[in-house]
């Protein structure tokens, strides 16, 4: 069975970009709710995985729509809280930020807000690396994810479901993914991942 992953940070730690409400819903409800409905679906079978990213690659193979949902959402949510940085961070100038500069130019920022704002519907904003070290943006729909996918590492994400910035941005989505970009974006664990992809590794995994 798998548990909620606690916060990396106090719930109020994000004021006033993302609240304590917003926290305390997203994370103690909607995330809290993934993780409860995944392990119910789990209690099922006999052979369920015993990690949460098997079970998301186990879902994607059986096309269980209802368990893929819930597992990728719940991984999906886990990994967000770790782009998560109560205190702003600059990108710095290492392998990561030249691959982003080789990519975006120095345009990143603009066209993370444009993708994630432009996205149709419910979904996530992930940047993600190969294997050769060249990274690019996704928007993901509904609950999808890059580790269902051989070949791609996901570095960082936003959350473009409107429950993610609905109270704090009053449902403004571009201002809510700059504030991200800008101010939140834990930069330390995209470059940890960035470091694990290079090195052919899985980098995070979900809590055991």
């Amino acid at each position: 069975m798998f548990s909620l992953p606690e916060l990396p940070f106090a719930p109020d730690a994000l004021e006033p970009l993302m609240s304590r409400q917003t926290l305390e819903t997203h994370h103690g409800k909607h995330h809290a709710a993934y993780i409860k409905n995944t392990n119910a679906i789990l209690a099922e079978r006999s052979d369920a995985p015993a990690t949460m990213e098997e079970v998301v690659r186990l879902a994607k193979r059986e096309n269980h729509t209802k368990l893929f949902n819930n597992a990728a959402q719940s991984w999906n949510h886990a990994f967000f809280w770790q782009c998560l940085s109560p205190k702003p961070q600059q990108r710095g100038d290492g392998a990561l930020s030249q691959a982003i500069e080789k990519a975006f130019g120095d345009g990143f920022n603009e066209q993370f807000v444009t993708q994630g704002t432009g996205h149709f519907a419910s979904g996530w904003l992930w940047l993600v690396a190969d294997a050769s070290g060249a990274v690019k943006l996704i928007d993901l729909h509904d609950a999808d994810t890059p580790i269902a996918t051989e070949g791609q590492t996901p570095l960082l994400v936003a959350d473009v479901w409107e429950h993610a910035y609905y109270l704090d941005h009053k449902n403004d989505r571009g201002a809510f993914l700059k504030a991200f970009v800008d101010k939140l974006v834990n930069w330390r664990f995209a470059e940890a991942q960035y470091e694990a992809a290079r090195a052919g590794n899985a980098g995070w995994r979900f809590p055991s």
